[in-house]
């Protein structure tokens, strides 16, 4: 592990390559999982204040499920987290021609709204774990995302650099650059 400002960082996310291979995968990141996407402080505001240009791109389920708790819920830790479908699906979670899309995010990509998605979902496979006194930065490895390794390898693409935008959004352009600094390093110690 690597300590870039107040986050210690896993070595994975310097040595693995990784490019999501979304018609692979089919974004099941989205509907598989134990809880909702982890959420920030202040996303709930946002989640609150962009859902009426958002519920338009959701299933109905996924607004009924909205409607009736709350943009949010509380999950087993005590985190704020996006609301599930049934026990995996996020409610926030839509699917067009057998690929799961994030609702949120298409409403930012058709230029609806300036918030992309909440920055957890943003760096997925990146998990961040807040401590005390630091962030741990981990790689989370997953079956589903085997083929976006295949592809990561074929093409070089190391996890940090595939993740840059959600990096910097996370932690800043100095960070970001501190980060590439150590990357270096750690090619020069032929890590």
């Amino acid at each position: 592990m690597i300590q870039v400002g107040e986050a210690i960082v896993s070595l994975d996310v310097f040595e693995k390559k990784f490019v999501c291979n979304i018609p692979k995968c089919k974004g099941m990141c989205c509907v598989y999982g134990e809880s909702g996407a982890p959420l920030e402080e202040g996303e709930v505001a946002i989640l609150e204040q962009i859902y009426p240009k958002v519920k338009p791109y959701m299933t109905q389920e996924g607004i009924d499920v909205i409607e009736k708790g709350g943009v949010y819920v509380t999950d087993f830790d005590d985190d704020k987290v996006t609301p599930l479908v049934g026990v995996e699906d996020c409610a926030y979670a839509c699917s067009e021609k057998g690929i799961i899309f994030c609702a949120i995010e298409k409403a930012y990509l058709n230029g609806e709204i300036d918030f992309r998605k909440p920055v957890s979902c943003h760096l997925y496979p990146i998990r961040i774990t807040k401590y005390t006194d630091f962030e741990a930065v981990n790689y989370h490895q997953w079956n589903i995302c085997s083929d976006a390794l295949k592809l990561g390898e074929k093409s070089g693409t190391p996890l940090y650099v595939f993740l840059k935008e959600p990096l910097i959004r996370k932690y800043g352009e100095e960070w970001y650059d501190q980060l590439c600094i150590a990357a270096g390093y750690l090619s020069q110690l032929g890590k």
